[in-house]
């Protein structure tokens, strides 16, 4: 019997390429694609939700399935200060998983960030720490984690100090080997495809999955 996906965070950099392989993917029947506007997207599997990230429950009848990928995440700089990246980053995701977690949707899979850990480090990281905790208290039978490195892709938007950063990444891959394997910057693609692989396992609970073993699990 094939599974519904419901997305969250479709337009970024990793939820992008999570549709060009849910679209091809046999065992995935039907895929809801919560926006806030439309996006260029055609696929009798699709449908897209028009959603107030605000109020999800005039939504909330739609946000039943299988499993539910979040690739959810945008900039201080785009958000326009530190409490609008919270809201996005953390409210916007930590609603939608509880209205999930009430309809019943057993598997949550979210992207989050390398470096993430019980201490905290910088805000970025400690909002990430943050969304974590908040996904486990809600106990899924299944959550699962993602933490890439430093993402690869083409984005939408230009970003100066993150080409900058990639294209050093990229020239300085040969590097990461060994215990620095987890650094080593990794292509959206391969994340999406680990995310969909992942998905399709019987992990129970909560499983954290590093970027090292992305890079495996998304050849």
């Amino acid at each position: 019997m094939g599974k519904t996906a419901l997305i969250i965070g479709a337009s970024g950099l990793v939820g992008t390429q999570l549709l060009r392989i849910l679209e091809s993917d046999a065992e995935y029947i039907n895929v809801k694609v919560f926006v806030r506007k439309k996006i260029n997207l055609i696929h009798p599997k699709f449908e897209q939700v028009i959603t107030d990230f605000d109020n999800l429950n005039t939504v909330k009848e739609k946000i039943k399935g299988e499993v539910v990928f979040c690739t959810m995440g945008t900039t201080i700089k785009a958000a326009g200060s530190q409490e609008a990246f919270v809201n996005v980053d953390y409210t916007y995701v930590v609603n939608f998983a509880e209205l999930a977690k009430q309809n019943n949707v057993s598997r949550f899979v979210i992207v989050s960030s390398l470096g993430v850990s019980d201490s905290g480090g910088n805000f970025y990281l400690t909002v990430k720490r943050d969304v974590e905790n908040a996904l486990k208290r809600l106990r899924f039978p299944s959550l699962i984690i993602v933490r890439p490195s430093m993402l690869l892709g083409k984005r939408s938007e230009f970003r100066l100090g993150e080409l900058i950063g990639k294209m050093l990444m990229k020239g300085l891959g040969f590097l990461f080997v060994g215990k620095l394997k987890k650094y080593k910057a990794i292509e959206a693609l391969t994340v999406a495809k680990a995310m969909v692989a992942l998905s399709k396992t019987s992990l129970d609970e909560v499983a954290v999955f590093e970027s090292d073993r992305l890079q495996d699990l998304g050849k």
